[in-house]
């Protein structure tokens, strides 16, 4: 390993900013660890108020001729860096499994092709884009999305290039310049998509990476009075300092943040169906904010889908990410696994019972949390109301719709449910009623680009995707035009 430098897998990852079409090191650096085992990856420039002027600075700079390059040519820029994606497919997926745990089969078959997805989606919405064009007493509006100006985006570490590129390529596409700031835990991915968008041309200063913390680079980006738009994926407490920074400056902010999901499971389910649908909920060891953590199932079926959920939880395999027979990675990093741990601890003594798991894998050592069920638990107590993220489930009884519907409603969030139901006319019902921004029916984790994505309450402000997405990185425009008064009739 070499200043600035991560080699994983033999594939060299330049661990320096990318500022103004540059690589820029910092005075200091932080230590990137890989949380399969524990080894250094590299150290990483830390970016602080220095390297975030810079940066917004190339962003302000870039800005004007980016805006107005035609959208025709932005989205053939665009679907370059989708081509440059695909060709560092395998690239891309080894360095981020070892990078943050995730499964190396998943980055390979549906993350990382999603990556390059997200970036021709984008570029194909840039084909049509507008609403059609309406009269007014003889006089027309045409309504046009402006390009909003530099922006910054701040993404988390269990999907980082995935969750990156989301923000990234719509905010390209409607003419912003960027700023993105990597979660620190797991940074490297968005290193690599720096050169791939270098590589397909991108100007310089259209795409900017400033890698740290957030205390320190993360606080000097939103609060910059150069930013026009902040996007932001992560905890409630991080999103309502961005919005204090923010709101002095009257900057638009999204926010995409926790969770705490419920899983509706009725007596006319399909019970094989519905345990799937549950087991799937330890994806990435259980480090989704959309995974629903709180299974609720009518008491009539409950012993038998218990009985059936641990033999099938009990199959999973839990070990080394790159296996291709792994089911459940590590968890992200020693302090997550200790608060995971301590929800669970807690919860333990108050009561609660482990089905299955209830601790640390000790047989793999490490960041290794074993799948866990509780029962026994309160509504109002913290493992129900609190977002552990890890893979830690809670199963709570029922025996009314009603009943089903007032626990699947009762906390501080709104992100996502997925309800498992036989019958049509109640699945409509129970939708209907229930405060989420996405509602999986028989299903899960089924996500088009066309749809809107966002939380309610504490899961989040605002919509993103399809054209939600340029609704929030343009300035919407209307343009009302008389019938008369020209003065050129050529």
């Amino acid at each position: 390993m070499t200043a600035y430098t991560a080699t994983v897998a033999g594939i060299a990852v330049d661990t320096r900013h990318w500022i103004g079409g540059a690589r820029v090191a910092s005075a200091t650096t932080f230590t990137d660890e890989s949380p399969i085992d524990g080894r250094v990856l590299a150290e990483i420039a830390r970016g602080g108020r220095a390297e975030a002027e810079a940066a917004v600075a190339a962003a302000q700079e870039a800005f004007p001729a980016w805006a107005a390059t035609p959208p025709a040519e932005r989205a053939r820029l665009l679907r370059a860096i989708a081509d440059g994606v695909e060709k560092r497919l395998e690239d891309l997926a080894i360095v981020e499994t070892t990078d943050n745990g995730a499964l190396l089969r998943s980055h390979r078959r549906g993350v990382m092709p999603r990556v390059a997805h997200n970036f021709r989606f984008f570029a194909g919405r840039l084909d049509g884009l507008g609403h059609d064009d309406f009269d007014t007493r003889g006089h027309t509006n045409h309504v046009s999305w402006d390009p909003a100006g530099p922006c910054v985006l701040i993404t988390p570490w269990n999907a980082p290039l995935m969750l990156a590129t989301w923000k990234v390529a719509p905010a390209l596409a409607a003419g912003d310049t960027v700023v993105l700031k990597p979660a620190e835990w797991s940074p490297l991915t968005a290193s690599l998509l720096a050169d791939i968008a270098a590589e397909a041309g991108l100007p310089a200063g259209v795409l900017n990476v400033v890698q740290g913390y957030g205390a320190e680079a993360g606080a000097a980006l939103v609060s910059h009075p150069g930013v026009r738009r902040i996007s932001f994926t992560g905890s409630v407490p991080t999103a309502k300092h961005i919005a204090r920074a923010a709101a002095a400056n009257l900057v638009p902010t999204s926010f995409e943040l926790g969770g705490k999901s419920p899983l509706l499971v009725f007596a006319d389910a399909d019970l094989d169906l519905a345990v799937d649908l549950a087991v799937e909920q330890y994806d990435n060891a259980g480090q989704v904010c959309l995974a629903a953590t709180r299974l609720l199932v009518d008491s009539s079926i409950a012993e038998e889908f218990t009985r059936r959920f641990v033999a099938k939880a009990a199959a999973l395999v839990q070990g080394d990410p790159r296996d291709e027979a792994t089911d459940i990675g590590p968890n992200i990093h020693s302090r997550q696994l200790d608060k995971i741990d301590g929800f669970v601890r807690r919860a333990l003594a108050a009561g609660a019972r482990a089905v299955i798991g209830g601790g640390p894998n000790t047989d793999l050592g490490g960041l290794y949390y074993r799948p866990t069920l509780l029962t026994g638990v309160a509504q109002d107590s913290e493992i129900v109301q609190e977002e552990v993220f890890g893979p830690v489930l809670t199963l709570q009884t029922f025996d009314t719709e009603d009943e089903a519907i007032r626990l699947a409603n009762d906390t501080r969030f709104g992100l996502a449910a997925t309800v498992a139901t036989g019958d049509r006319d109640r699945a409509e019902r129970v939708t209907a009623r229930l405060v989420a921004g996405t509602v999986w029916v028989n299903c899960f984790f089924v996500r088009d680009l066309r749809a809107p994505f966002g939380g309610s309450r504490e899961s989040g402000v605002g919509r993103e995707g399809g054209t939600w997405s340029f609704d929030f990185y343009c300035d919407l425009k209307n343009t009302v035009t008389a019938p008369e008064g020209w003065q050129n009739h050529g």
